[in-house]
């Protein structure tokens, strides 16, 4: 059995569906599992998908102007 291989946020971006400034931000504020290696993060793709099934995106909201708020994977026409 071969050992997982580190993922970039980049790839974890993509395998999400998402902007890499999403992934920075819920590796921030959200408790995205990922381990600095010098400037870089890198992430299990495993351990995301979990945090993913374990409702840590689902919390995310974005205020936007109007009062309104958005909501992770929803299109709001903007960058995330």
């Amino acid at each position: 059995m071969t050992a997982e291989p580190w993922g970039s946020v980049e790839e974890a971006a993509k395998h999400l569906g998402v902007a890499k400034d999403s992934v920075y931000r819920w590796i921030e504020q959200k408790g995205l599992p990922a381990h600095r290696m010098g400037r870089l993060w890198k992430l299990k793709i495993s351990e995301v998908d979990e945090w993913v099934r374990q409702g840590g995106a689902a919390a995310d909201s974005t205020p936007l102007a109007h009062g309104k708020t958005a909501r992770a994977g929803s299109h709001d026409g903007g960058a995330t």
